[in-house]
């Protein structure tokens, strides 16, 4: 299951992780977050022990939001080394977030 990440975790759960993490991006409001979470779940599941996959809701934490230009939902950011090196915006197909990991394992 992907991990629920808030601006008060997002330092230690996203920046200082020393695994590939992919973070969603999303609002309960919003139709295409809603196409994108199953999607974000199974990818969560597969790479589990391997990346950490996460969601920010933006309704309840905008600093980090904010912080990277996130305009539209959803969006799917990849970080390496605290370092974003992917992003997704909108809806995609699975192999999109799953080769954006593969790229960094």
């Amino acid at each position: 299951m992907a991990l629920e990440i808030t601006d008060a975790t997002f330092d230690e759960v996203v920046l200082k992780s020393d695994k590939p993490v992919v973070v969603d991006f999303w609002a309960a409001w919003c139709g295409p977050c809603r196409m994108v979470g199953p999607i974000i779940e199974e990818v969560s599941a597969e790479y589990e022990g391997k990346a950490v996959v996460g969601k920010v809701d933006v309704d309840a934490n905008q600093e980090f939001a904010a912080k990277y230009g996130v305009r539209n939902i959803p969006t799917v950011l990849v970080f390496k080394n605290g370092e974003i090196v992917n992003r997704q915006v909108g809806v995609s197909p699975k192999k999109v977030y799953t080769d954006a990991i593969d790229a960094l394992l």
